[in-house]
């Protein structure tokens, strides 16, 4: 699609906050530097974001003997964002400041095992308590809570608020916004993990200031997420990414897609286990059902130096590597971040093992200019994204003759 002037100025809009948040207090002239705009466009632009409230002059700095330049920072009590990560084994909802500063947190524990808990109606449920929760914290006054940012598992429609696809549950075509509205009164917008852990790495992490960059997200499900060209890259249908659905063995593990051989059933958590249980099905690493303990006692048997563990993540990471190589030479992309629960809890171990296996295996030049990292971000990446879908959408709709923009009843960003 050709883009707009009005898509043109929403993304500026975007790259200034950005930059501010992460920078404040900042000048004017600082911000043009880091973002190319025109100082004009970026007062221009400066102008907007004070008269709604988001930024506020905070003093001058001093200019090498010119005049003082003033200086603006994020409004953090300028009003309140909310970011729900919905995996299929929990929910955990933080409620953040304009700063994304977080404020509050509550989780809702889910439990695939058993299939009468991945009802829709249920997981609705557990997100509205949870968001309910963190307002009830935080003593947020509603009027001040500007939207509530949900990341769900799967293929999403995020312009119909719909779960189009979750194949760990099974799920297809569930209208989550139209369920959600019926208990949360704010406005809402919805995408995957995947758009999360990017956005969230583009403002904050390891894709600050990349032009190209993909976010493996690793937990019970696997996908990555791109930016391509300094932009988050959708696809035609919002469903670019999904990587953990490509075929990494012919004929291999049946996966919950219907297909055999994917990604996520080699190095996804349930795909982790399955590892551990053919090499050691006796080991104590092994936690029965509970994905979440065992990859958590992998990750502390790696750091003791367990040799059952440290064969688990090197199998792993073979299986990891071959997939990461793939895309190495399709995106020629300039760094990998591994994010989501799994990299967290297996950390540098996974890291240099998943090194050494892309190194055997990816084209010698477009290696040589990807970094392979673990997400820096110490937070939650996908309620921290979750929160920037709110805020982002925010400016794309606004009005600008408000203080605070207008967001509809069910939204979507536009980055």
């Amino acid at each position: 699609m050709k883009r707009t002037s009005r898509d043109i100025r929403t993304a500026n809009r975007y790259g200034v906050l950005r930059h501010i948040v992460a920078e404040s207090p900042v000048s004017r002239q600082e911000v043009a530097a880091a973002t190319g705009l025109s100082l004009a466009t970026v007062a221009n632009l400066v102008g907007e974001l004070l008269e709604l409230g988001m930024l506020v002059e905070v003093g001058y700095e001093d200019s090498d003997g010119g005049r003082p330049r003033g200086l603006v920072a994020v409004n953090s009590s300028g009003g309140a964002l909310i970011g729900v990560d919905v995996a299929e084994t929990y929910v955990h909802v933080e409620l953040f400041d304009l700063a994304l500063t977080v404020l509050a947190r509550a989780d809702q524990e889910l439990r695939p095992e058993r299939p009468e808990e991945n009802d829709p109606t249920k997981v609705v449920a557990h997100i509205a308590a949870a968001v309910a929760s963190v307002v009830g914290q935080a003593e947020i006054a509603p009027d001040r809570v500007l939207g509530v940012g949900i990341s769900m598992p799967g293929q999403v429609d995020r312009e119909g608020g719909v779960s189009v696809f979750a194949p760990n549950w099974d799920w297809h075509d569930v209208p989550l916004l139209r369920m959600l509205a019926d208990h949360i009164p704010y406005p809402l917008y919805l995408d995957n993990p995947l758009r999360a852990c990017t956005v969230a790495e583009q403002w904050f992490g390891a894709a600050r200031g990349r032009g190209d960059a993909v976010v493996v997200n690793l937990g019970t499900g696997v996908g990555a997420g791109l930016a391509l060209g300094g932009a988050l890259h959708r696809g035609v249908s919002n469903s670019a990414g999904e990587w953990g659905h490509t075929t990494l063995i012919l004929d291999g593990r049946q996966c919950h897609c219907g297909n055999r051989g994917c990604v996520e059933t080699y190095v996804g958590a349930p795909g982790i286990m399955r590892n551990l249980r053919e090499l050691s099905p006796d080991s104590p690493l092994l936690r029965a059902d509970d994905q979440t303990a065992t990859i958590e006692a992998l990750g502390r048997g790696l750091a003791d130096g367990d040799p059952v563990a440290a064969q688990v993540v090197r199998d792993t990471a073979r299986y990891l590597g071959a997939g990461l190589a793939d895309l190495i030479n399709l995106l020629n992309p300039e760094v990998i971040v591994l994010s989501s629960w799994v990299a967290a809890a297996l950390g540098e171990g996974l890291l240099a093992e998943v090194r050494e296996a892309v190194a055997g295996r990816a084209l010698r030049r477009p290696l040589a200019s990807t970094e392979i990292v673990l997400c820096p971000i110490p937070s939650n990446p996908v309620s921290l994204g979750a929160a920037t879908f709110v805020l982002e959408g925010s400016l794309a709709s606004v009005g600008l003759k408000h203080r605070r923009p207008t967001a509809a009843r069910t939204g979507a960003t536009s980055a």
